[in-house]
């Protein structure tokens, strides 16, 4: 988190993360193709010729609360090949929070739990605990064939202590709810750790009510 007081700006970065093809790069296209006008900036990209990504996206989302700080949230993906590990590690360098974009196909089990342990390596390299890092998983690609099981999902979601969501982010259904359940998660701990309503006057149930209303006012249709 940095804070500008002069600008009365706070800048939160989230780091998208999960193996290769997993649908992070596609969950920011979806948040910037749902998103209001008003609110989203320009996604920048970095990719190789065959589509994925180089060294990280990034997508500016920005607010005004009631309060009068402008409240400005950094969307970042890391690529998701072993080959670019350090680039993943310096991109969750001063993290806010985390979405795990895992594969739903049972046949990516594998993928998906080498990246977790990656992410769990690269906090710790980074001196960033992994067990206070607000963290959430979203489960994408659920219109495909064997995938895991609702049933099963459930039965993760029993025994993890990160939040699980769904999704299809190529037609955008999951992608703000998952964004907005990594806001809630992040900002519970920011104000755990800095005590923002107290600094700022930044009421949390009134932010993720204004946050909503700004970043959903575009997606009902998509992710009914």
């Amino acid at each position: 988190m940095q804070v500008d007081f002069a600008a009365k700006e706070l800048t939160v970065k989230l780091v998208y993360y999960g193996p290769a093809l997993s649908g992070k790069t596609t969950n920011l296209r979806a948040i910037h193709w749902l998103g209001t006008a008003s609110s989203r900036g320009d996604l920048m990209t970095l990719e190789t010729q065959n589509d994925r990504t180089l060294f990280f996206d990034m997508l500016p989302i920005s607010m005004d609360s009631k309060s009068g700080l402008k409240i400005r949230l950094k969307l970042f993906t890391v690529p998701g090949q072993v080959m670019h590990d350090a680039t993943r590690r310096l991109v969750l360098q001063a993290a806010d929070g985390v979405a795990f974009i895992a594969d739903s196909q049972r046949s990516e089990a594998d993928a998906n739990r080498e990246s977790f342990l990656n992410l769990k390596k690269n906090l710790e390299d980074n001196g960033i605990d992994p067990e206070r890092m607000p963290i959430i998983i979203q489960f994408n690609k659920r219109d495909l064939d064997d995938i895991r099981t609702d049933e099963e999902l459930a039965s993760i979601a029993q025994q993890s202590r990160e939040p699980i969501y769904k999704a299809v982010a190529t037609r955008g259904y999951g992608v703000m709810q998952t964004l907005l359940g990594l806001i809630r998660e992040t900002w519970g701990r920011l104000e755990q750790d800095h005590g923002l309503e107290e600094k700022f006057g930044i009421n949390p149930v009134r932010l993720m009510a204004e946050l909503e209303g700004q970043l959903r006012h575009q997606s009902r249709g998509q992710e009914r």
